[in-house]
């Protein structure tokens, strides 16, 4: 019973602890490293840029941005020392466009 009880709290204590360095709101270390300007907040984008559900290449593909798409740049996340990724929203008119039109997701910088 002890062996058991010791094993749902390691499982616990992970559960709780492993998530803060995941990018969904998790906290990055050295934000001050990225090379993009702090007070950036819309880019417009030089070439068709794939919009993916969260930073990776292998993740989902949600579509194409086309050129000179405007997009709110919401967080930066450094995958590594080249991978540079933004989450960030497409600007929408709430009352006219579908709801279940894809406003947000990660693209590679």
């Amino acid at each position: 019973m002890i062996n058991h009880l010791l094993k749902n709290l390691c499982l616990i204590t992970f559960a709780l602890i492993a998530p803060i360095t995941l990018p969904a709101g998790g906290i990055q270390k050295n934000l001050n490293q990225n090379k993009f300007p702090i007070n950036t907040k819309e880019i417009i984008l030089i070439s068709n840029t794939s919009l993916y559900s969260f930073p990776e290449i292998q993740a989902k593909e949600l579509l194409v941005l086309d050129i000179g798409t405007t997009v709110s740049v919401l967080r930066k996340w450094r995958i590594s020392e080249s991978e540079l990724w933004a989450r960030v929203e497409l600007a929408s008119n709430q009352l006219l466009d579908d709801p279940n039109k894809i406003t947000k997701g990660w693209i590679k910088m």
